[in-house]
């Protein structure tokens, strides 16, 4: 569906509920995501729910894929309101390329900007997941507030697009 320089993403489907709850359950990967049950028939069931908010433009689930096909992460956009989004559920394995976070991140945004017509995004980072928090201020969110948990960000389609600039020598 859409294609960086060594990724694709695509809309999950039913079939990618074993490689979604395998991630999700991966200690590795988990650390900063809402907890799973380990039950592939509950996976396959949130799937069917979610298509239906697919179908209406309510949120949008994608497996993040290596140009060879081979997944290698998911990233949702939900929380949609007024001029805005929101992002996450965003994991990448062992099987990413070396540049699969700031292509998927440049993705997340052009699908957000370009496709869905918002010219912001908002997002909330676990405070402890500082690599993650590091990367959004690198690409030019700024932090908008704070709780005991959470920093909340927003970025506007500019900044993305300087971003862009930064990067497109590495895309």
């Amino acid at each position: 569906m859409i294609n960086s320089k060594t990724i694709k993403m695509r809309y999950v489907e039913e079939a990618d509920a074993e490689f979604i709850l395998k991630l999700r359950l991966d200690e590795r990967y988990n650390q900063f995501l809402s907890e799973v049950k380990a039950d592939l028939e509950s996976q396959k069931n949130w799937i069917r729910a979610y298509k239906k908010d697919e179908l209406d433009k309510k949120q949008f689930y994608f497996i993040i894929e290596r140009l060879d096909g081979t997944p290698c992460g998911t990233v949702r956009i939900y929380g949609l309101k007024d001029d805005s989004f929101s992002w996450g559920s965003w994991i990448l394995n062992e099987d990413k390329t070396r540049y699969s976070a700031i292509e998927s991140a440049l993705m997340v945004y052009e699908f957000g900007f370009n496709k869905l017509k918002f010219n912001k995004s908002h997002f909330e980072v676990m405070k402890d997941n500082i690599r993650v928090v590091n990367f959004h201020k690198k690409f030019g969110a700024q932090q908008v507030s704070v709780d005991n948990v959470n920093y909340y960000f927003s970025i506007t389609k500019e900044a993305v697009q300087k971003s862009y600039d930064k990067f497109k020598g590495i895309l």
